[in-house]
């Protein structure tokens, strides 16, 4: 039974691979109450996205239209949320379209520009809504990420290599630009030139930031999601390397950002700030 104290939530990209994941936790979770499945999908529109999940039928049918969903979500009693796993073209009109309608962001689609979440955040701020970006909701992926800034202040030369399946639509992903900006927070100078290189071939070795971090992109199939930062000095090679092997491990993440994003009247980058 669904309790009245429950939140609403609207998943957008319902039928991806992680749209349904998200289907199944929040069917899951006693505290919240599935109320829309938006999928652009022809093929699976009007279907029920419990049995297009996996997980049994919900009478929730697929629809493609999102602003028709968010109005109606705008008229729950309790605040509702918007969980977003759509497409980097599309993600930056969904957020907004959200915010204009009163229902709280969770943003797991990746591929925003720094310009394009600034603004969010502004316009966040203005409507006192809350909103979440969070380019990996794996905790595991936040402990690396915080051995990573430990040990930067001991290294001077790394790389960062990720490896996504190739269904990925942009590169590098969210979760390597966000290693590299928490790296980056100390302001120092990284790889510091020993020759002139001469790429032979255009992108051999990768992007480059500001600070002088390298990122290097693999898409292929068989892959999830990976990511490796590798530190080097003198003598010595220091890895620090995540991988995961199943989608579900993002869902506890998920979970706790839609809990989370209730909470906040702005917007705010990265699941470590909300753990």
């Amino acid at each position: 039974m669904v309790s009245q104290a429950s939140i609403p939530v609207v998943i957008n990209g319902a039928a991806g691979k992680m749209g349904r994941e998200v289907v199944k936790a929040v069917a899951q979770a006693e505290d919240m109450n599935l109320i829309g499945a938006i999928d652009r999908n022809p093929a699976l529109v009007g279907k029920d996205i419990g049995e297009v999940a996996g997980c049994g039928e919900l009478e929730i049918p697929v629809l493609p239209d999102l602003e028709a969903t968010l109005a109606m979500a705008a008229q729950e009693k309790q605040l509702p949320v918007m969980v977003d796993f759509t497409h980097p073209d599309s993600v930056y009109e969904n957020v907004r379209s959200a915010i204009a309608y009163g229902v709280r962001p969770v943003i797991g689609t990746t591929g925003l520009s720094p310009e394009q979440i600034q603004e969010l955040a502004d316009f966040a701020d203005k409507a006192s809504t809350g909103c979440l970006i969070i380019p990996n909701f794996s905790i595991g992926m936040v402990l690396l990420q915080q051995a990573a800034a430990r040990a930067s202040q001991y290294f001077d030369h790394v790389e960062i290599i990720e490896l996504h399946h190739n269904q990925k639509a942009d590169a590098p992903s969210g979760t390597a630009i966000q290693t590299a900006q928490l790296l980056e927070e100390f302001g120092k100078p990284y790889n510091p030139p020993r020759v002139n290189e001469t790429e032979k071939m255009s992108g051999a070795r990768g992007t480059c930031t500001e600070n002088g971090i390298r990122i290097h992109s693999i898409r292929l199939p068989g892959l999830i999601a990976h990511q490796e930062v590798i530190f080097g000095a003198p003598g010595e090679i220091y890895t620090l390397r995540h991988d995961t092997s199943d989608r579900a491990c993002y869902m506890p993440g998920v979970l706790l950002a839609i809990r989370k994003v209730l909470q906040l009247k702005t917007l705010m980058y990265g699941l470590d700030k909300i753990l």
